[in-house]
């Protein structure tokens, strides 16, 4: 096989990750929950091309930097195999805060393990997905997901366990563009820092096996408001150890604090929704199903926000053409 296709959706984590305990690994400091979404993706396309050189990599229509996909490649080709084009693209707005690096990285691991290693299981394809991104590994799930952090020092217990498929518990997402450019300051580039100057940070990571274990109560019981309780916090303690980094990183804009407001202010009304924010500006609403509508209706009047997108629960990233 000389090309193939696949396709990831993105993954947003009701209970966080943020930081490593490895960043050659791309190992997490604590484990983390998610969800993931059927309608915003990225489909990735792959071609061996014996004529070049060296991997080359379109990202949204635009040639972009190869190298972090060149080592992600590596990982899976024989060495000194052949080169690759490498052509990706994402329905939603890139490096925003809205995973697009997960999404990504998923879909490239999935398409390249079907040209150089079809026969290669589950759990070494989410290890190399890991490895390109921290949160990758998460969107070759679908539904309910956990990441567990584990404590092997090379990485080997660290691993991604499927809690439930997305028609389980089909609750919907609201997601309020804010801005839709990149941001200032990357998740790992955060991530780092919070790490290394942050007082919070110490706190924080200690604080995420009980939310875990909350949070897959939650799931399993399908208790939406432990659920959105536990996972409200879990954005909030993420977001608090950030902002005492030195220098503080403030992720937010006017319009993010106005949406985390009108969420509050909606489920007071009997709405079903909580928030999630991730290292961005844009906010994720998840809704019961039926609520969608009326959340997405009240965050698109808010000054600030550009665009709303919806989304269901999806499947886990899957070859699309082969």
């Amino acid at each position: 096989m000389n090309t193939a296709t696949a396709r990831a959706g993105a993954n947003i984590a009701l209970v966080k990750y943020w930081g490593k305990r490895d960043p050659r690994l791309n190992l997490p400091a604590a484990g983390s929950l998610s969800i993931t979404l059927a309608d915003l993706e990225t489909v990735t396309r792959i071609e061996v091309d014996q004529g070049l050189d060296a991997d080359r990599f379109e990202l949204d229509g635009r040639s972009a930097d190869p190298r972090p996909v060149a080592a992600v490649l590596d990982l899976l080709r024989p060495a000194g195999g052949p080169r690759c084009r490498v052509v990706s693209r994402n329905n939603f707005p890139t490096g925003a805060g809205l995973a697009s690096s997960a999404s990504g990285h998923a879909a490239l691991v999935v398409a390249a393990a079907a040209i150089f290693c079809p026969q290669m299981g589950s759990g070494d394809l989410a290890a190399i997905a890991r490895r390109g991104s921290g949160s990758a590994s998460r969107s070759l799930f679908g539904g309910f997901c956990q990441l567990h952090a584990g404590v092997a020092e090379d990485g080997s217990d660290c691993r991604v366990e499927g809690l439930e498929e997305a028609g389980y518990w089909p609750l919907e997402v609201v997601v309020a563009i804010t801005d839709a450019g990149p941001k200032a300051v990357s998740s790992r580039a955060g991530m780092n820092r919070t790490m290394a100057t942050s007082p919070y940070y110490p706190a924080w990571v200690a604080s995420v096996s009980a939310d875990l274990e909350r949070a897959r109560r939650a799931v399993a019981d399908r208790d939406f408001d432990e659920l959105a309780e536990v996972s409200e916090h879990s954005a909030l303690k993420m977001h608090a150890s950030a902002l005492a980094a030195q220098p503080g990183l403030l992720y937010w804009n006017a319009a993010t604090v106005a949406c985390l407001r009108r969420v509050r202010e909606l489920r007071d009304q009997g709405v079903g929704v909580f928030f999630t924010v991730d290292a961005g500006p844009q906010v994720k609403a998840v809704c019961l199903p039926g609520q969608a509508d009326r959340v997405a209706a009240s965050l698109a009047s808010i000054a600030g926000v550009e665009q709303v997108l919806r989304s269901g629960l999806g499947p886990g990233a899957r070859l699309v053409e082969s």
